[in-house]
């Protein structure tokens, strides 16, 4: 029998039980701070962007039990920002509906968006994912592995240091930090590559994204 990711997306399936704290924990790291800064550069004040986040969280959490795997559909993600999306517009058009400004010409706008400057926002949705999803694949492995071999990866892989002045600084050969950098490439793309498995890059069906909210 095949139980790959494709066909038995974990995370999903995990999603699916409220009383399981590792899988929406790990959610909610990657995805909170996300919707939240999507909220943000959209126009919304800090506690509006908050508000956007539980209603989205909301929402994940009422239909992720009606989630469903079809090669024919979109990914998780982009079901995940048309669920956002839809409650940044609810939230404006509740404000008007209200006779209240939204307080920034950008989240009116939203309203009105022509499909190139939606393409736009899907691109910044999808960089922005990549960040977090590092950001939290970086979280996780830094916890894993003594500090000077972090020390070793972060100087040279992501502040761009040369190894021989890092090997210096850490008191190690600069074979081993070059050791050290590879180890935690891998422990940072195996986290990145389980974290796709478990929310597919494509085949997530469902009833009409923000339908539920």
């Amino acid at each position: 029998m095949n139980d790959s990711p494709q066909t038995r997306p974990s995370l999903l399936v995990r999603l699916r039980d409220a009383r399981d704290g590792q899988a929406w924990g790990d959610f909610v790291r990657v995805y909170a701070p996300l919707v939240y800064a999507y909220a943000r550069k959209h126009g919304l004040q800090d506690a509006d962007a908050a508000d956007i986040v539980q209603e989205v969280f909301r929402n994940v959490s009422r239909a992720v039990g009606k989630l469903e795997y079809d090669a024919r559909r979109g990914s998780f993600r982009g079901w995940l920002f048309t669920i956002v999306r839809n409650a940044l517009r609810n939230f404006v058009a509740s404000r008007q509906q209200r006779g209240r400004g939204s307080g920034d010409s950008a989240v009116q706008g939203l309203l009105e968006q022509e499909p190139a400057s939606e393409d736009e926002d899907s691109r910044l949705w999808e960089l922005e994912h990549e960040r977090r999803l590092f950001a939290w694949a970086a979280e996780r492995v830094r916890g894993e592995v003594q500090p000077a071999t972090w020390q070793a990866f972060w100087q040279t892989a992501v502040d761009g240091r040369d190894p021989c002045d890092v090997a210096r600084q850490l008191n190690m050969t600069v074979a081993n930090v070059y050791i050290c950098k590879s180890r935690v490439m891998a422990r940072l793309k195996a986290n990145v590559r389980q974290w796709r498995d478990d929310l597919p890059e494509k085949g997530v069906r469902t009833l009409t994204p923000g339908a539920e909210s």
